[in-house]
């Protein structure tokens, strides 16, 4: 996999991934476009929220929604990383088995989500689910 940024303007930046998709990324504290942390915390929400829906409909389960809300912690001085991630699923379908949720969004987690593995090195990544 391969990417490029070229910066824009001020501190306006503009990603290209290899698959032909662009990004504007704001380092002035997301004024104009996401800031990078912004990309990687919607990375994880992303990342992880793909491996929710696939393993539930992998596990027979008829999922119709599944929102991923992200809250975090930061460092307070430079570099700003984060400390803490929480990920809270709300997740809605038809008959939706809790133990199946429950597996499937710890799993994602603690096994398959690339983005989530790669900050709980150095974050503590938690996870919470609802069905509604």
């Amino acid at each position: 996999m391969k990417a490029e940024v070229k910066w824009v303007e001020g501190l306006k930046f503009l990603g290209l991934s290899e698959s032909g998709h662009s990004m504007v990324m704001d380092g002035s504290g997301g004024e104009s476009a996401p800031s990078p942390m912004e990309m990687v915390l919607m990375a994880a929400g992303g990342c992880s929220s793909v491996d929710v829906v696939d393993g539930l409909t992998r596990h027979g389960q008829r999922v119709s929604a599944c929102r991923a809300k992200l809250n975090t912690e930061r460092r307070d001085t430079a570099p700003r990383l984060f400390t803490k991630v929480n990920i809270h699923f709300e997740i809605s379908g038809d008959g939706l088995d809790t133990d199946i949720v429950d597996k499937v969004t710890a799993d994602s987690l603690q096994k398959y989500c690339s983005v989530c593995l790669m900050l709980g090195a150095g974050v503590e990544m938690t996870h919470s689910w609802e069905v509604i």
